[in-house]
């Protein structure tokens, strides 16, 4: 069978070659026997594996020893208690600038554990449809917390918050991590779930400054302390062995590709076939965010009514175009356009939404 284009939002499309080295490594690793998901974490074979994929993680962001990368589980939604629990303590406020749904939900865990929260900005008050240009930190702030991407509303910082000096900046990037050359160093922490452009489901990587992971609060229970994982070096308990191993591979793909500017380049081009289609429909493809804060990895749109959206989703998928529907919060339709998805898939995207629009316009 022919493989879909794949437009799910996460866990999402993965590079054809990863899936077949993987394919390949399954059953018998590097002639060792046995496959990864059996290897011992504490063997110096699978200590290969995991160092090299911590390393890949600096290279392509370029930082240095000033930073350490951690391969924790939860997902991105354990960070959400973990980063306040972590670092807004001794009369600290977390600053949020919420932008939807994820912003809210780490709004939310701060709060119930007792944290001082205070919203730096919002885009609530347009239905998340844009990212604020503007923020208001509290007095005392402990860090300020972004999503650089908003997989349910289709929104993506396109440019680093400026903050105070001193202020930390945190970023939640779980769904456009990887997915453009950034400046890393204007960062103190920044986590990803693997599943949308890195890896399969399983695993959050966590790049983090030395020297603010100096400043957590000590003490905490041992599986929600970041200075307890570094010092273990992301084993203090069994590890995601096996995504942290396709996580590895997927990096090696990206390096190979040509790195960050590559992949960006490549991502302009697949989002822009979309949106073209959506801006030359004259309404009858909407979408949904101003244009100048449009996701290159989760493009949002509707139509009419709800009736020819499922449609368009219906008829997509017998033309195998998968993952469309729009997130059940906000209904309408989503084509998730992360790094492993092919070219060739938003081509045939945009090419049936013009036929479509033909058929029922």
């Amino acid at each position: 069978m022919e493989r879909v284009h794949n437009f799910n939002a996460g866990p999402a499309v993965l590079p054809e070659e990863v899936l077949r080295e993987a394919q390949a490594d399954l059953f018998n690793y590097k002639g060792m026997g046995l496959s990864v998901m059996e290897m011992s974490h504490r063997s110096k074979e699978y200590q290969a594996i995991i160092d090299e994929t911590h390393a890949a993680v600096k290279r392509i962001y370029n930082l240095g020893d000033d930073y350490d990368v951690l391969f924790l589980q939860g997902g991105a939604s354990m960070q959400f208690l973990m980063v306040p629990m972590n670092f807004a303590h001794n009369g600290k406020v977390a600053n949020y600038i919420h932008t939807g749904v994820w912003s809210k939900k780490a709004i939310a865990e701060a709060k119930k554990i007792g944290k001082q929260v205070h919203l730096a900005a919002s885009s609530e008050d347009k239905s998340f449809s844009y990212i604020p240009k503007t923020h208001q930190l509290s007095e005392n702030p402990a860090f300020l917390h972004i999503t650089t991407n908003n997989t349910i509303y289709g929104t993506e910082w396109h440019h680093d918050p400026e903050v105070a000096p001193g202020v930390p900046l945190i970023a939640d990037m779980s769904s456009n991590f990887m997915s453009k050359p950034i400046d890393a160093q204007k960062y103190s922490m920044i986590y990803a779930g693997a599943q949308k452009n890195v890896g399969p489901a399983g695993c959050v990587v966590v790049i983090i400054k030395k020297d603010f992971l100096a400043t957590a609060q000590s003490g905490l229970p041992s599986m929600l302390d970041y200075n307890i994982h570094a010092k273990n070096g992301s084993m203090y308990n069994t590890p995601p062995s096996f995504t942290i191993y396709m996580i590895g591979l997927v990096l090696k793909w990206i390096e190979e590709m040509g790195g960050l500017e590559k992949v960006a380049a490549n991502n302009v081009a697949k989002a822009k076939y979309v949106y073209d289609a959506i801006d030359a429909s004259n309404g009858f493809f909407r979408g949904t965010v101003v244009p100048e804060d449009r996701s290159l990895m989760n493009i949002t749109f509707r139509m009419a009514t709800e009736e020819l959206e499922a449609l368009f989703i219906s008829e997509a998928k017998k033309a195998g175009m998968i993952g469309l529907k729009g997130h059940r919060d906000v209904g309408g339709c989503r084509a998730s356009t992360y790094n492993s998805l092919p070219l060739t898939a938003t081509h045939a995207l945009a090419e049936f939404m013009k036929d479509f629009m033909k058929k029922h316009g």
